[in-house]
């Protein structure tokens, strides 16, 4: 699958398979939200895991239209400030609140596409966090060579497209297989950056 062919596979994901494509990126990015609360002691990381944790169970249950606004007004309030800190970390997590908040919206206007930007947001956390710790006195044509070949955009691109596949794959959102894109998505406890909750 190249570039354009994921693209198109992602701007065709619609109703459940495109909520648990957003659920799965927010799940491989939410140790950057832990460890980031964790370090600058928020004390928010177990709050945000159970909204999280809500999100996933909707895949199975029906929610009422109701209480997503309320999830949204309380991720929100976890949500950092990015201006009212100084690390680095702060960039990673809100990207992780964007899109968690992108899976809810999708939960209250399912008939607006959303996967593709979500997607965009995941790679771009990525793109930053080598640029920032890697590719500082790089020239544009050895920085764009840095990301091709980096580890870790290998392992974005092939994380997203194997979801996107296997997604489209599936008739139905079965508990045993989004237990198996969750617990894909979750790798261990290890992000797109590489970072670990066990660190």
């Amino acid at each position: 699958m190249n570039a354009n062919q994921f693209l198109k596979a992602v701007s065709q994901l619609q109703g459940w398979r495109e909520f648990a494509f957003i659920m799965a990126l927010a799940e491989r990015s939410f140790p950057n939200y832990a460890l980031f609360a964790d370090a600058v002691e928020l004390k928010t990381g177990g709050k945000m895991r159970q909204l999280l944790d809500l999100g996933w169970d909707m895949l199975q249950r029906e929610t009422s239209e109701a209480t997503i606004p309320q999830l949204l007004a309380r991720l929100e309030t976890l949500s950092p400030d990015v201006d009212a800190y100084d690390a680095y970390g702060v960039y990673p997590a809100f990207d992780f609140c964007q899109i968690l908040e992108q899976a809810l919206l999708n939960r209250l206007n399912p008939s607006k596409h959303r996967a593709t930007g979500v997607s965009r947001i995941a790679t771009a956390t990525v793109m930053k966090f080598i640029e920032l710790s890697e590719g500082e006195d790089l020239d544009e044509d050895q920085l764009v060579r840095l990301l091709e070949q980096h580890p870790l955009m290998k392992e974005d691109k092939v994380f997203q497209r194997d979801l996107v596949l296997s997604l489209k794959r599936q008739r139905t959102p079965t508990t045993q297989f989004v237990e198996a894109i969750r617990k894909d998505a979750a790798n261990d406890g290890v992000s797109n950056l590489g970072i670990s909750l066990s660190d």
